[in-house]
């Protein structure tokens, strides 16, 4: 979906789930500035009340709400969504809610697919299966974080790049049914940011993993939230937020076999493996 002017103002309503941190609060934080009432969804009351409150003291006269779902479960999804737009009605969806978990696939447990394909597919599945009948028609939106994860493959996030892939697919294939009835469907690819997920990352993720992601240098929180929000009035379907990610990106689509020895090479210059895990 193409498009001009000014679609964020005043007005608007944004469900952000996992509104509570990271770049579903910031993305929040931007949108307030702009006069627009968010939602914030997120599992956990005390981080969003904290959130809130945030939000409220940096704008003033912001319309901010809270509401505390877990974004796998798709019948509360249903019934949170239904009893918001009742007294909200809902232009945009943008859908942040996300883990990772990270390490060598042998060593992994079954569960870190699970529960990773569970909040960052299926929960963003459920949430757009819960606000569909909300969203006006024409004119609604919705956006979806994805990840350049999503596009390329990364050393040690088998279940977050499997996770994320199936959303880019998802998201591109949704556009095209969304698209005749007037409902813009975004996707947005940042590379890794600052965040809490990716601070309790740190701790224990393996040393090629560091390696490989640092391949890509961090965007500003700050700046992918932004360029997400102008993604809204410009109507564009993808964003990779960053000059230097979107350039990278670019260029593996372009010559895949050199982005891959970029990562190799990065990759076996620190390479221990799952044995001395």
């Amino acid at each position: 979906m193409s498009g001009a002017g000014s679609w964020v103002s005043a007005g608007r309503h944004a469900v952000v789930t996992g509104g509570s941190s990271g770049l579903g609060l910031e993305i929040s934080r931007q949108l307030v500035e702009r006069g627009v009432g968010v939602t914030l969804l997120a599992r956990d009351e005390a981080k969003l009340a904290t959130a809130a409150k945030a939000l409220r003291a940096q704008v003033a006269d912001a319309a901010v709400r809270t509401l505390s779902v877990d974004v796998s479960d798709p019948d509360a999804l249903v019934d949170a969504f239904a009893g918001l737009a009742a007294d909200h009605p809902i232009d945009v969806l943008i859908n942040s809610a996300g883990i990772m978990r990270e390490g060598y696939f042998e060593t992994l447990p079954a569960s870190a697919f699970t529960d990773v394909m569970d909040i960052n597919f299926f929960g963003t599945v459920n949430a757009i299966r819960a606000v569909l009948p909300h969203l006006p028609h024409p004119s609604g939106r919705i956006v979806n974080i994805a990840s350049l994860a999503g596009l390329t493959g990364v050393f040690g996030y088998t279940p977050y790049c499997a996770a994320k892939h199936a959303l880019v697919g998802f998201t591109n294939a949704l556009r095209f049914e969304m698209e005749p009835q007037g409902i813009g469907v975004h996707l947005i690819c940042p590379g890794e940011f600052d965040s809490p997920l990716v601070e309790a990352l740190d701790a224990t993720r393996t040393p090629e993993n560091r390696a490989h992601t640092l391949t890509i240098p961090k965007v500003p929180v700050e700046t992918i939230a932004r360029e997400t929000v102008a993604a809204l009035d410009s109507g564009r379907d993808q964003v990779i937020p960053g000059r230097v990610p979107a350039l990278v990106s670019t260029g593996q689509r372009l010559l895949p076999a050199a982005g891959k020895l970029v990562g190799r090479r990065k990759v076996a210059q620190v390479y221990r493996g799952p044995g001395h895990r």
